[in-house]
């Protein structure tokens, strides 16, 4: 009997040195995001400024320099490609904002949603395919302050896909240093940020799984 039980008990300690092994912590997963994080900004060139040199700059960045501030508050990274015409939201008023979107997931190297260009989207209760560049995302937004508040209120992609109102924190980052208005002239433009947003800025799913994402976003104020 001795002699069947030390086998065992030898396996069963193989077996959780293995679980052991193989089971990553939060702080493992964090520290994958973080590489992660630096190896896209590495692999694509990108020239990370301080606040202090954004402020410096009237709160823009050099994008042929591809120039991404980052933002210690959040930990969000931040380029903005049009600052875009009109004013930034006013205060304490619901404004509705209509956005276009690319998300990536940095860690899976995937494009995961897209309104912004032709994409397709499986409607499992039709059994075909919609062109989601046909939809807009639409969220009913609240400045205090610095503090932004939001939900969406429309659209099919990230309302689809998470099957809640939630609008990623990060999405909002910006919404403090764009203008959102209505092109109304030849030469207005609406605003374009590009970011890359660690978890714990991002999506439910993305914080849950802990993966950042990078997003092209653009803004406009609706009629």
């Amino acid at each position: 009997m001795k002699r069947l039980i030390y086998p065992i008990i030898a396996l069963l300690g193989v077996i959780l040195y293995a679980s052991c092994e193989n089971y990553e912590t939060y702080g493992d997963k964090k520290e994958k995001e973080r590489d992660a994080i630096s190896k896209y900004i590495s692999e694509h060139g990108i020239n990370v400024i301080s606040e202090a040199v954004f402020e410096a700059q009237g709160q823009t960045t050099d994008t042929v320099d591809n120039q991404y501030v980052k933002l210690d508050r959040t930990g969000v990274y931040m380029q903005i490609v049009r600052k875009g015409c009109g004013n930034k939201l006013e205060e304490n008023k619901v404004v509705n904002l209509l956005c276009r979107f690319l998300e990536y997931n940095i860690m899976e190297d995937s494009v995961l949603l897209c309104n912004s260009r032709t994409y397709y989207l499986y409607n499992s209760s039709t059994g075909s395919f919609i062109d989601a560049s046909a939809y807009i995302d639409k969220m009913s937004v609240k400045r205090s302050g610095t503090t932004l508040t939001a939900s969406f209120i429309s659209g099919l992609m990230m309302m689809y896909h998470s099957s809640s109102s939630s609008v990623p924190s990060g999405w909002l980052v910006p919404l403090n240093y764009v203008n959102v208005g209505r092109p109304e002239k030849e030469g207005d433009e609406i605003a374009k940020v590009r970011l890359i947003v660690p978890h714990s800025q991002g999506t439910a799913e993305a914080s849950s799984s802990v993966y950042p994402c990078y997003y092209e976003i653009t803004y406009v104020r609706e009629k």
